[in-house]
């Protein structure tokens, strides 16, 4: 049993960074203040929900990580 979850938390940790590494920045310095007008409505939005999905993502990943490591250590 320990084992499996041992394994589970490991796929979680990994998903868990790509999810986080596919994620745009948040800032994005001079270079995005200059060429910020010449991007598109529809870009703008895309870009948006693809970001909010990547962030609902890893919030839930991010949440059974943790109870993986809650029930891990509370499995003897």
């Amino acid at each position: 049993m320990k084992l499996a979850l041992t394994i589970v938390q490991l796929f979680t940790c990994l998903f868990m960074i790509g999810v986080v590494l596919l994620q745009s920045g948040k800032r994005s310095g001079l270079s995005g203040a200059i060429a910020g007008g010449a991007d598109t409505f529809l870009t703008k939005s895309k870009a948006v929900t693809v970001d909010a999905k990547l962030a609902k993502m890893t919030k839930w990943v991010g949440l059974a990580f943790v109870i993986l490591t809650l029930a891990l250590n509370l499995i003897k």
